[in-house]
């Protein structure tokens, strides 16, 4: 009989073994909501929402912010806030989230995918310095799983170029570099707060930006084209916004009872972090120590890091197997559903990012052939997809110290055992990710 689980040996995780589980919540989660329900006041720029709206945007010590309604639409208020519209061209990475690149379409834009680092999945700058063009105006860093990208850099590199520079902070809440939070760097910052993310309320966004008047424009196409009325006052902003604000938009707003979630959310999160990091620090400490398996990069900036994702590499080259025969066996040995997988499909290649599909694309000949994702040669987030890279969601992270000792027996059993690993079968991986923005 083999050794492994998965052909027929014994796991390591107990039958009986319980593991954290997420999203979580307390008692004094349902008395506000209750107190919400008895208020009348259920939403549109509700008391809960811009007191959840001034404690975010101080905690990732950014300038202002304000709710929306996903992460999703937070990209495409960015864009539009920006004045970035028909045949402008958006630089995204290749390994996201589809609406990272679908928002730039939506605006009738071109995202332009460029390939990431192989050790943090996050965007090569020399990928994104080639991809600039004439027709540019914007890049969209995704800081990935539990990764960052060199932040400083790219700035910069923006700066250079005038390119206006947006973050997609859907995996990141409670993240620092050199001690300020992401999502302050950029011009406009989009989140997410869907339920599997590490703040949630269920369904629902964030945009963060630099200036007041980037507020005013953010805050005019979340609320159906209504300019900021200074009521109520926030961030200092006591007098309404300029005529000029206001954008055609529709509602993008969310409600009193995602506010009153996200506040209880936030009173957690901080540590729900440091757990979390203390947790993948010590992690990546042991699988850094097994032959064939590779930890990500953290950066030295990093002062605090955030996971959406635990993502580790194995090396196909060393141990001849695929990330996915991988993934199967040492969701057996724990005794998981499916928790360990490969990383985000490469959007050159994804089933859910068909931006060909709608009628509504077709601008024109050039533009619907620039829109193809397959016209994007983008090969480590391919390799990093197909071969080598290994997530698992971030409530792994939060179990305990002894769970984590568990995790890295398990992987050292299937080096151990890595001609066992061979033998199993895959077939072709159509799963699709089940975690939505």
């Amino acid at each position: 009989m083999s050794n492994l689980a998965i052909l027929g040996g014994a796991p390591l995780g107990a039958k009986s073994k319980k593991w954290a589980k997420w999203p979580v919540s307390e008692e004094k989660d349902a008395k506000l909501l209750a107190e919400i329900t008895r208020s009348n006041r259920w939403s549109f720029d509700g008391p809960y929402e811009w007191k959840f709206a001034e404690a975010f945007t101080k905690y990732q010590k950014a300038n202002f912010g304000m709710c929306n309604a996903n992460g999703t639409v937070g990209i495409q208020m960015a864009l539009e806030a920006l004045g970035i519209g028909a045949y402008d061209e958006v630089i995204v990475p290749g390994m996201t989230w589809q609406a990272t690149a679908a928002a730039c379409v939506d605006v009738n834009a071109v995202p332009v995918l460029a390939d990431v680092e192989p050790d943090t999945w996050n965007l090569d700058l020399a990928s994104v310095e080639a991809a600039i063009t004439k027709r540019t105006r914007a890049v969209i860093v995704v800081h990935l799983y539990g990764s960052v990208t060199d932040i400083t850099k790219l700035a910069a590199l923006c700066k250079k170029h005038k390119l206006h520079l947006i973050e997609d902070c859907a995996h990141q809440h409670g993240t620092f570099w050199k001690g300020q939070g992401v999502g302050s760097f950029g011009d406009v910052s989009s989140w997410s707060f869907q339920e599997s993310k590490v703040l949630s309320s269920g369904e629902g966004g964030f945009s963060m930006c630099k200036t007041k008047e980037l507020f005013y424009r953010l805050y005019s196409l979340r609320n159906c084209g209504r300019p900021y009325p200074a009521d109520p006052a926030v961030f200092g902003l006591k007098k309404p916004a300029p005529k000029d604000s206001a954008i055609q938009s529709g509602n993008y707003r969310i409600t009193e009872w995602q506010a009153g979630i996200l506040l209880g959310g936030l009173s957690r999160l901080d540590k729900q972090v440091k757990d979390r990091d203390a947790n993948a620090i010590y992690l990546n400490q042991q699988l850094a120590e097994i032959d064939g398996v590779l930890p990500m990069r953290r950066r030295k900036e990093v002062t605090q890091q955030s996971y959406f994702n635990f993502a580790f590499r194995v090396d196909p080259k060393e141990l001849k197997v695929t990330n996915a025969q991988f993934c199967m066996a040492l969701n057996a040995e724990l005794r998981l559903t499916d928790d360990f997988e490969p990383p985000y499909d490469p959007l050159s290649n994804c089933g859910l990012y068909k931006p060909r599909t709608k009628k509504r694309h077709n601008l024109s000949k050039d533009y619907w052939k620039a829109i193809n994702p397959a016209i994007n040669k983008i090969p480590v987030c391919v390799e990093a997809n197909r071969k080598s890279g290994i997530t698992v969601h971030h409530q792994m992270l939060m179990n305990s110290r002894a769970d984590m000792d568990l995790v890295a027996a398990a992987v050292r059993k299937l080096v151990d055992n890595i001609a066992e690993v061979r033998k199993l079968k895959v077939g072709e991986l159509k799963k699709y990710q089940a975690l939505s923005r």
